[in-house]
């Protein structure tokens, strides 16, 4: 089974995203790996779709953010990726006005997760913009903040134009609020490729030979059951789960329904919805610093417990 790698570019409007996009995508051609883009626009027209070549499979997802109002879409057009073009890596630029969280939750369909990798989250700073944010409305200042706190790799573009002190009092601000991640000053994105590269789901400590692997700030598990569960014991296991595992949806099929339910969760909230035909159990889980062993032991014993 093909497993396509996926990056997602975040980053507020007119921070240097799509720039960076081309850079990954000229050293791809060097690397010649079967590349594939998303790009999401909140307008009616694409602006930037022409930065991507013609030898390069492109969706444009338009009119609408990919991490509330497109969702739909975006699953109809990354299961046709994997279908067809099958890729092995896929890069998914985002609306400057997207959150991380969202996003990956968008990406990560049930129908198909088990076939993405997702090495990491790449969040995009203008460092002018970031400098003078008190000025922008709460909404957009929490967002910015959200884009850092969940990134897994953070460039601070247009850091040319600050001067030392500033330069450092940016790094200073940005690694307070996520320490785990690697923040690099750039200029027009330039941008190491074997730091983009390092993006890796390991556990500390398991990286291999010399390599320096990035542990990611929001990382996701997928679960296939096997057999229906009882729903009882599914709602004892929700109960127990930490604070940290902001999303979970997926297929659970339960010992006196013949077909399987729609399962959401969300802020600690459980949503069912009955199916109207077989689909296959997977449910995908989506958190940061949790013991994924851990879950699916629980997992597996809710199925020994039928």
């Amino acid at each position: 089974m093909n497993v396509a790698e996926v990056y997602i570019l975040s980053g507020f409007l007119g921070s240097g995203k799509t720039t960076l996009l081309k850079r990954l995508l000229e050293d791809e051609k060097k690397q010649g790996r079967k590349v594939a883009v998303m790009m999401n626009e909140l307008g009616k027209v694409s602006i930037d779709s022409d930065r991507v070549g013609d030898d390069i499979p492109l969706k444009e997802l338009l009119d609408g953010c990919i991490c509330c109002t497109i969702q739909d879409k975006l699953e109809a057009q990354i299961q046709g990726l994997l279908a067809v073009e099958k890729p092995e890596v896929i890069y998914i630029e985002t609306t400057g006005a997207a959150h991380p969280v969202e996003v990956l939750d968008a990406v990560l369909s049930p129908l198909f997760a088990h076939q993405l990798n997702v090495k990491g989250i790449i969040s995009v700073v203008d460092a002018n913009r970031w400098s003078a944010r008190k000025t922008l409305s709460p909404q957009v200042q929490q967002l910015l903040l959200e884009q850092v706190r969940h990134a897994d790799l953070i460039l601070l573009n247009k850091s040319d134009e600050l001067s030392e002190a500033e330069k450092a009092q940016l790094n200073f601000e940005i690694q307070s609020i996520n320490p785990n991640a690697l923040s690099i000053l750039t200029s027009y994105a330039k941008v190491a490729m074997n730091q983009v590269r390092s993006l890796s789901t390991r556990k500390k400590g398991k990286a291999e030979g010399s390599h320096v692997h990035l542990d990611l700030n929001l990382s996701t598990f997928v679960h296939q059951f096997k057999n229906p569960i009882n729903q009882s014991d599914f709602e004892d296991f929700l109960r127990t789960l930490p604070d940290t595992i902001y999303r979970i949806k997926g297929y659970v099929k339960f010992e006196y329904s013949t077909l399987p339910y729609l399962f959401q969760f969300s802020y600690g909230m459980p949503l069912y919805m009955k199916e109207e035909m077989n689909l296959p159990l997977n449910m995908v889980f989506i958190g940061e610093n949790v013991h994924w062993d851990v879950i699916k032991e629980k997992l597996m014993k809710l199925e020994k417990n039928m």
